[in-house]
């Protein structure tokens, strides 16, 4: 069979003859850059605020974005992973704020929330989103409703994050002024949570906070100040033993924890990448109260490799 080709015409005074599945290729090129530059959520290249996925060496990201020279923390997706909530300092750098990207016709745009409560974290169907002991609810527009307080008793919690499996659990931390703390966890149970109960000390043993629980329960990932880490808060993960208890919490390496304070871990929706805060050094203010920290992330293949370990 003979190869198709197709004629070209160039200036109107050249004539080629090229193969059609060249011409093929060069099209599907042509539109893949096209969507990358609109960000087209329809391609991998358009998700995560259009930036290039780290390896297993943490990166900050999106300088310039999201990642500056200034305190970020806590940075999350919704589960289509169209929407991007962190927490940064107000212009006049007096009160913290949530903030978020959104991707609205194939482009993202920054807007500002609200005054920071706690740190978001959301369902996995992404109709609720959880700020400490308090929420919002998706409306039919897509808009969050106004906040709502939990049910007693973790109305009165002082809790800086909440996470929530897919059955319905709460793991969350018990924040103290004195910055101590542990993480408690409350089942669902006939459409009720139950009273809060404490984790074991394998867990708590030290100070514990931003617990990140998976949807299915299968380890739990938070950052902690013990003995054995690598000099400020760590992050750790525990992963769920057959009988149903948490085994010993393992330090994520000396790849994402450092002498520097690191925190607030979570993972991507999607399940591909972790997320979480270190402090790298002091912000270009003087007599300044925070420090420069930023949000890095780095190919969730780290989990596994500790898993297999």
């Amino acid at each position: 069979m003979s190869q198709i080709s197709t004629i070209i015409h160039i200036e109107k005074k050249y004539i080629f003859l090229l193969p059609f599945s060249l011409i093929m290729l060069l099209s599907a090129c042509n539109t893949k850059k096209q969507n990358v530059k609109n960000n087209d959520l329809s391609t991998e290249e358009n998700l995560y605020l259009g930036q290039e996925p780290p390896g297993l060496m943490p990166e900050p990201f999106a300088p310039g974005m999201v990642t500056s020279e200034d305190w970020e923390v806590s940075g999350v997706f919704t589960p289509d992973l169209k929407e991007f909530y962190f927490i940064r300092l107000d212009a006049n750098r007096e009160k913290q704020e949530m903030v978020a990207f959104k991707n609205k016709d194939g482009q993202w745009h920054e807007t500002v929330i609200a005054p920071r409560r706690g740190q978001p974290f959301f369902s996995s169907d992404g109709k609720t989103m959880y700020l400490s002991s308090q929420y919002r609810k998706r409306t039919e527009t897509g808009d969050w409703s106004e906040m709502e307080a939990l049910s007693s008793p973790f109305d009165e919690l002082p809790t800086m994050r909440l996470s929530v499996s897919d059955n319905g659990t709460y793991f969350f931390d018990e924040f103290k002024p004195d910055f101590t703390g542990d993480i408690w966890y409350s089942r669902l149970i006939d459409g009720k949570h139950e009273e809060p109960k404490r984790l074991t000390h394998t867990i708590n043993n030290g100070k514990s906070f931003h617990p990140f629980i998976a949807p299915d329960e299968s380890y739990l990932i938070f950052d902690s100040e013990r003995e054995g880490g690598y000099g400020d808060s760590d992050i750790y993960i525990s992963f769920r033993e057959q009988d149903g208890s948490w085994g010993n919490p393992i330090n994520l390496g000396d790849k994402i924890n450092t002498q520097a304070w690191e925190a607030c871990a979570s993972v991507t929706p999607d399940g591909k990448y972790l997320f979480f805060n270190r402090t790298v050094g002091p912000v270009k203010y003087e007599n300044d109260d925070y420090e420069n920290v930023d949000i890095f992330w780095v190919d969730a293949q780290v989990i596994e490799n500790l898993k297999h370990k």
